[in-house]
């Protein structure tokens, strides 16, 4: 194994689990703030826990992105939608099978608990894997046409503006389909969701930036600054070069 995979597979692994975990946990909606904050008549803002893995996907994709370019992305997007539609499969197996009865009362968990935790609908299935396969294929779109743009410069603009775009079709489109239309939201309730979630992604893109510059520079150590130039090249072209094969 070459450095260039030993790069390709750690970014691939922290992406595909981070992705992952996003959706398994994302039915848990918490308070940004508390209950009573209102912006007019926005609020109370709410968010999914789903949102805490994500920086880690924002910041792999940039760097898959600036290294392996579109097939590199595009390869790792369908890979974790295939392993996240599998693992709501086998949670969906799991749940028809019936549990132990505890021996001790409060012990173990039931089909109750289990399922209330794993139990996601297919709305929110459905929602999830349809924002994350179109939402990466824009970031994907933005990201290269900002670096034709800019070659080498502005890293921060290509990373932080990828993100901005791809991450609100994202936010938009997960909860319109996965929690808006099975529960019947109003205009209010959704705008209020969509607000805050794209908010704080987007706050915390921003946040990112210095972790994206560190990122570099620890693969350009790992590489050799020429190494990982011209794999960059390769990457912004998505030409055929070996190169820029992972």
């Amino acid at each position: 194994m070459t450095r260039k995979d030993i790069v390709f597979v750690i970014l691939g692994g922290f992406f595909l689990t981070n992705a992952l975990l996003a959706e398994m946990i994302g039915g848990k909606l918490i308070y940004v703030g508390s209950e009573s904050w209102r912006i007019g008549p926005l609020g109370p803002f709410i968010m999914s826990v789903g949102i805490i893995p994500w920086p880690v996907v924002f910041l792999t994709t940039d760097l898959i992105n600036e290294y392996f370019g579109k097939r590199g992305v595009r390869r790792l997007t369908f890979l974790a939608a295939g392993m996240i539609f599998y693992a709501f499969l086998v949670l969906w197996i799991t749940m028809k099978v019936p549990a132990v009865p505890p021996s001790v009362p409060g012990k173990g968990v039931n089909d109750e608990s289990y399922n209330r935790v794993f139990g996601q609908s297919q709305w929110i299935i459905f929602g999830s894997l349809t924002a994350f396969l179109v939402s990466q294929i824009i970031d994907v779109f933005v990201f290269h046409l900002l670096r034709r743009r800019t070659g080498k410069a502005l890293l921060w603009l290509r990373a932080t503006g990828s993100t901005v775009v791809s991450q609100l079709i994202d936010s938009v489109i997960v909860l319109y389909i996965g929690l808006a239309i099975p529960l019947q939201w109003d205009f209010q309730q959704f705008s209020s969701v969509a607000l805050t979630n794209y908010s704080v992604k987007l706050l915390v893109a921003l946040a990112l930036t210095p972790l994206i510059y560190a990122g570099h520079w620890l693969i350009e150590r790992f590489l050799g600054k020429s190494v990982a130039d011209a794999l960059a090249e390769e990457a912004a072209r998505d030409g055929p070069s070996q190169a820029a094969r992972p």
